[in-house]
């Protein structure tokens, strides 16, 4: 091109590598998965500048409002890579309302952010409509959200996502840690898989031992390895919600990065101390698939992933049947892992020889 034409040439957003085309023909095709999610107190219509929830429609008389934001962290980049979309956004919604869940708060309504190089509709479409099944498992509706389309920001073919969810709980079923005493249970919910943490470590070990994640599984044939490392996150809400309500769970922690020890800690008041002994459910196989190609101690394991355990409550020893009970008839698995007892405020974690690969007893613990 000659200076005087390249002077003269008519700039445009789509020659700078935006689409805006591309993002209206997105937000149409996503507009029926958002209707998807409706619940009361929002019609969850795409369009406006911003999305509309009435409590009062929603059936609450005296309620907090909780917040919480979320992403994936580097799963995405194992979904990218092998072609995985169409299960991180459940992934995107559960990290958000899992978290809201464990202070009593019900999910009410979800907003997420897509950003990208250059906007790919059908890579797009497969993660939005993961996030609207994300919000039906959930019980929240999907209200908006934003798509950014980025050049130069990402490498080609990347993505990232982003989560954020609002939820209410009536003042007087708010879970803040304080009904939390001496002597109570703790069960623990099975997890789906790893969830959402640790993939920076499972990456690593992917990249080291030459995994083949497009085949069958060493400890399962019938799973490509791949499959079993994306599995979406456990949704807990629509489980855990009538036992929240009837009063007699106690506390929750959303089992996420920095495993039982650090989390279980979150949800305890000062003067009481979590034990946990991991000998007490059977150590998932995918966990113990990573644990010996990685040679990680059993300490390493409790602090990273969730070894199997993506949900802890705490209940009274009385209720604790009850509870069990009801929340496996409403499709959880339910493990009796542990009690608190008077101590330093944290979490101690067990485990005889034998338990997570150990060949002696050990312990691990994290105070604070």
């Amino acid at each position: 091109m000659s200076s005087k034409d390249s002077q003269t040439e008519s700039y445009s957003y789509a020659k700078a590598g935006v689409s805006i085309a591309a993002g209206n023909a997105l937000v149409k095709a996503i507009a029926p998965l958002a209707k998807a999610t409706r619940r009361p107190g929002a019609d969850a219509e795409l369009g406006g500048f911003g999305g509309f929830f009435d409590l009062k429609a929603a059936g609450y008389n005296d309620p907090l409002l909780v917040a919480a934001n979320d992403g994936v962290g580097t799963k995405l980049k194992l979904a990218i890579d092998h072609d995985h979309h169409d299960g991180v956004g459940i992934d995107l919604v559960a990290m958000c309302a899992n978290d809201l869940i464990v202070q009593g708060a019900e999910p009410l309504f979800f907003l997420d952010y897509y950003a990208t190089g250059k906007l790919e509709s059908g890579v797009a479409e497969r993660v939005i409509a993961s996030i609207a099944e994300g919000c039906r498992q959930a019980g929240c509706a999907l209200i908006g959200g934003e798509t950014a389309e980025m050049p130069g920001m990402y490498a080609d073919g990347d993505y990232d996502l982003a989560g954020f969810c609002v939820g209410a709980v009536e003042r007087e079923q708010a879970l803040t840690g304080n009904r939390v005493a001496a002597g109570q249970v703790i069960l623990g919910l099975a997890s789906s898989g790893v969830h959402s943490n640790g993939f920076s470590l499972v990456r690593r070990l992917a990249a080291d031992k030459g995994w083949k994640l497009d085949r069958p599984a060493l400890f399962d044939q019938e799973v490509k390895l791949i499959d079993a490392l994306m599995a979406p996150t456990r949704i807990y809400v629509k489980s855990l919600l009538p036992e929240i309500r009837s009063g007699k769970i106690k506390a929750l922690a959303h089992i996420t990065g920095g495993g039982l020890l650090e989390n279980i800690p979150r949800v305890l008041p000062d003067g009481l101390h979590a034990n946990v002994d991991a000998s007490l459910w059977p150590q998932p196989r995918l966990m113990a698939f990573l644990q010996a190609q990685g040679n990680i101690e059993p300490e390493e394991m409790a602090r990273t992933f969730n070894c199997g355990i993506g949900m802890a409550l705490v209940v009274d020893e009385g209720d604790a049947a009850g509870v069990t009970q009801a929340l496996e008839a409403a499709g959880e698995t339910v493990f009796r892992i542990g009690r608190i007892e008077a101590g330093e405020k944290g979490c101690t974690v067990t485990g005889d020889a034998e338990t997570w690969s150990a060949r002696d007893a050990w312990s691990a613990t994290h105070n604070g």
